[in-house]
């Protein structure tokens, strides 16, 4: 019983202890020792504890926040040396962590998606597979409009004649199943023509330049053959209306000088920009039209974002000494009458003035003050703001006051004497503190130019103007442009200030005796130091992203007439007997689940849809051994149909699913899909889904899905052979 009250204290003093530490501070300090460390996944983990624990804890949600930054960039920059070194796959990897820890991150799955491209090319045959591959079909496409050629037989052409013009394009219909109809000014002329394996289009075109004519499609089995010069073409070439909507200016400027250099390029003249809908409408022919969309697809691409880390630190110290003993400096000589004499407190009469003597006088003797103070000031201003800015543009970092200041004109008072304030006075506002203006400029090489101003400014005094009490400001400015690699520091010091005042008062002479001066004055000295050190750090969130179609020339004719060339049709391979079957040769006995090449297809092949509709087609691979990761780029009609989803299969599944990254450009139909096993796990064997994708139908037609690029890897990370089966989707 005795030790019951002291029982009761300490579970008071545990409740108190237990009520005043906020919930999930103990992993909070783990986290902050974790980030002074720099291991930032394990920061990054135990701030999002501490967050869970507390989610209304400001502090706690910044940390979070930034460490989800912080720990996305270090596998960033992580990724890029595994790469510079070649080593793809385990820079996929960083980029894939930084991708999951920080999803808004683009930069991470930028590269994310520019190194699954190169893990695919690296085993390309040919180099310029993945050009013809990222062009896509929009570009291969002719827009919808004017009539197409459909002859009745596409048998490639053999032929060699002498004769007329007219007769030879008659010929050329005759063995395609056209008809052939003449311009009223065309004019005949004779003509050599020795054709081998031509297809139909190729023929027509070779006929019309020896000609100097051109033809055009009336209807699916009928052209028109015209005399080649401005005014035909003006009055035949069948023309197209299109609108283009642009997704990343943001500007009007932006947008005409988009319309001024396709009017340029392509001597378009109806164009015009729409600034409300961010869009470009043509009317032009097909092949030109065509041709404007390569262009403004160059150009209209997402500018680069940068992220700029500035930290501010402001150091100042005031030291200030005084010593020695100041006697005062006057000595008063005071009238004190004695009684009887005057006529009041410091009165005297005239004819008492005979009556005075030193005795009606008193003196102050002087007093000495001794002084001996010493005071020593420190301070620091820390500041770390961030600021995030698109490349070209101005962003403004103010932090501090605003302070008004008078403006304006003074004028002379009443009869021109003297000042009167209150006539045409204005009031400003300057901001004082600390002011950053940055303009970025990203490059190819990850290196950033930025145009730095950076202002410090206080308010140093006051002054009176005009019988106005005006602040003076002192200031700091630095203003220069420096070019910088990705997290590289940039210190800017060398900004000190020093002032020294030193004060001696008094009495003359004896102030200046050594040794005794310190009796007879004292003597003042100040020291100020000011120090202003500026670290900026620049990180780049977006980067411009330029594609092999982009680079990619494009022909598109003569001076005179902007057209597309015609692809050509793949000729009829000729018909061979069949052989007979060679003998067989002795095979090494194979495992009894894998018989067979390795191969991968697509099921249901057709799959069918209705516009509208959604259908899945499962991405199938047999015979394989030992797989352990397969990137692939699929190709399909973005016209047709949209790649909505794509989910996991389960081949390469197991206790731990299989990382799936993927990235479909639905305007080019394209979609690079990369599947890989957990690392440390042994690859599959056998047959199986891989992933299932999901396409939904858009207008009634079909496309064929071809995979363009596969590099299938064993568990030791060595290539793979698939042989590969192109599918169909058919929309009804």
């Amino acid at each position: 019983m005795r030790n019951r009250p002291f029982a009761m204290t300490g579970l008071l003093l545990v409740t108190l202890l237990a009520t005043g530490c906020p919930r999930g501070s103990a992993d909070y300090k783990m986290g902050q020792e974790a980030e002074l460390a720099r291991d930032y996944d394990t920061a990054l983990i135990h701030y999002e504890r501490a967050l869970k624990a507390d989610p209304r804890n400001t502090d706690y949600q910044i940390k979070a926040r930034r460490l989800r930054f912080e720990a996305a960039q270090m596998h960033v920059d992580r990724g890029h040396k595994l790469r510079d070194q070649g080593l793809l796959e385990p820079a996929a990897a960083e980029f894939e962590k930084a991708v999951a820890i920080d999803p808004s991150s683009f930069v991470a799955e930028q590269e994310l998606r520019r190194t699954l491209e190169l893990i695919v090319a690296q085993r390309q045959a040919e180099p310029q597979a993945a050009a013809r591959e990222s062009l896509g079909a929009p570009l291969a496409e002719i827009p919808s409009g004017p009539p197409q050629l459909q002859p009745v037989s596409r048998t490639p052409l053999n032929l060699r004649m002498t004769e007329d013009a007219r007769r030879v394009f008659e010929t050329i219909g005759r063995l395609a199943g056209l008809n052939v109809v003449f311009d009223t000014e065309f004019q005949p002329r004779r003509v050599t023509v020795d054709l081998t394996q031509a297809t139909v289009e190729q023929a027509l075109d070779i006929l019309g330049l020896m000609t100097k004519t051109f033809w055009k499609a009336v209807t699916p089995n009928t052209i028109m053959v015209i005399p080649d010069n401005p005014q035909k073409r003006k009055a035949y070439e069948d023309q197209i209306i299109r609108t283009f909507y642009l997704s990343n200016t943001m500007q009007a400027a932006e947008l005409n000088e988009i319309v001024q250099a396709i009017r340029q390029l392509l001597d378009i003249r109806r164009i015009t920009p729409s600034t409300a809908q961010n869009a470009i409408i043509m009317r032009d022919t097909p092949d030109k039209l065509a041709v404007a969309e390569k262009i403004i697809r160059d150009i209209d691409r997402a500018k680069p974002e940068v992220l700029v880390q500035v930290a501010v630190l402001q150091a100042r110290r005031d030291r200030a000494r005084e010593l020695g003993i100041l006697p005062s400096t006057s000595v008063p000589l005071i009238f004190t009458p004695r009684a009887g004499t005057g006529q009041g407190e410091n009165q005297l009469a005239l004819d008492e003035l005979q009556r005075l003597s030193t005795a009606d006088y008193s003196l102050i003797l002087p007093s000495a003050t001794a002084m001996a103070l010493l005071t020593d000031a420190t301070t620091k201003v820390i500041q770390n703001p961030q600021v995030r800015v698109t490349e070209g543009q101005t962003a403004k970092l103010k932090i501090g006051d605003s302070v008004p200041f008078a403006t304006g004109s003074f004028q002379p008072g009443i009869g021109g004497v003297g000042i009167n304030p209150l006539v045409n006075t204005q009031f400003q506002f300057k901001d004082v503190g600390v002011n950053v203006d940055v303009t970025p400029r990203v490059h190819s090489s990850r290196e950033i130019t930025l145009k730095l101003k950076v202002e410090v400014s206080s308010i140093t005094g006051r002054v009176n103007i005009g019988g106005i009490d005006q602040p003076i400001f002192g200031q700091r400015v630095i203003e220069h442009e420096i070019r910088l690699r990705e997290g590289e520091v940039n210190i800017l010091g060398g900004i000190i200030e020093q002032t020294e005042i030193t004060t001696l008062e008094g009495w003359p002479g004896l102030a200046r005796i050594p040794f005794l001066r310190y009796l007879f004055s004292s003597e003042r000295k100040e020291s100020q130091e000011n120090e202003l050190l500026i670290v900026l750090t620049p990180r780049i969130l977006r980067l411009p992203e330029i594609t092999a179609a982009n680079l990619r020339p494009l022909a598109v004719g003569t001076d005179e007439t902007v057209a597309l060339p015609r692809p050509a049709e793949a000729p009829t391979p000729p018909t061979v007997p069949p052989s007979a079957p060679p003998e067989p040769q002795p095979q090494p006995p194979s495992p009894p689940e894998v018989q067979g090449p390795a191969s991968i297809r697509f099921e249901p092949a057709p799959a069918r849809v209705s516009p509208g509709q959604s259908v899945a087609v499962d991405v199938v691979v047999e015979n394989v051994r030992d797989l352990f990761s397969v990137p692939f780029v699929l190709s399909f009609d973005p016209a047709v149909v949209e790649l909505a989803e794509v989910h996991h299969g389960g081949l390469l599944g197991g206790e731990q699913p299989a990382a799936l990254v993927h990235r479909v450009d639905k305007e080019s139909g394209t979609a690079i899909i990369s599947l890989s096993r957990a690392p440390g796990a042994s690859g599959v064997t056998g047959r199986g889904t891989l992933v299932t994708l999901v396409f939904r139908g858009l207008v009634a037609a079909r496309t064929q899905l071809v995979i363009q690029q596969i590099a299938a890897r064993d568990s030791q990370r060595r290539p793979l052979g698939l042989e590969t089966a192109g599918g169909e989707v058919v929309v009804e």
